[in-house]
């Protein structure tokens, strides 16, 4: 009963909370991601690595959840797309596949922020600026593709994401969209279907 309540709750929330929802989210996921990659690798107990790894995973299902729902008027199925992209590589990064050390999980995690780039850039009501740092987020996702280039980026890599990534939430966290043009792109869909 309370999941349908809350579902409700999420479904009839503003544009702008969900945005910003999904910032804080984020931001709370990138801090610990961030903790547990830079300064407690090794010194966590077994226990506190999982709760670290639940949170981590239950925050970026929200945000790919939010995402979709904001996005849809954009492009329904490009949206759809880009969730089940992530949500494939989540699955992947959980039963930690890794075919001859290839990280396939974080190859789709890089497709995601490409076509959420992609939609971001076609919406009206985000920064187009924001569509760049999500692309630039994506390709750094796709170089754990290659074991070669991983061994050499591999913290590189991991900084910028954290750095760009970061940037587009503590947007949507601070700014939110523009609920207005949301709308607007929102009631052309329904008028559509």
């Amino acid at each position: 009963m309370r999941a349908v309540v809350m579902t409700r709750w999420i479904a009839e929330a503003s544009p702008r909370f969900k945005a910003r929802m999904a910032g804080a989210l984020f931001l709370f996921l990138l801090l610990t991601a961030a903790f547990t990659e830079f300064f407690a690798r090794g010194r966590l107990s077994f226990a506190e690595d999982v709760a670290a790894g639940v949170t981590e995973v239950s925050c970026m299902i929200a945000v790919t959840l939010l995402f979709y729902d904001i996005f849809k008027p954009v492009d329904r199925r490009l949206s759809l797309l880009a969730a089940s992209f992530n949500f494939v590589a989540l699955t992947l990064e959980l039963l930690q596949f890794l075919p001859h050390g290839v990280n396939i999980g974080l190859g789709f995690h890089g497709f995601y922020w490409i076509l959420i780039g992609y939609l971001i850039f076609s919406s009206t009501f985000l920064p187009r600026i924001l569509s760049a740092l999500t692309a630039i987020a994506g390709l750094c996702w796709l170089t754990f593709l290659s074991p070669t280039l991983t061994n050499y980026l591999s913290p590189y890599i991991l900084a910028s994401t954290f750095l760009v990534e970061g940037s587009v939430f503590l947007w949507l966290l601070v700014m939110g969209l523009n609920a207005p043009k949301w709308e607007e792109k929102a009631s052309r869909l329904t008028k559509l279907a």
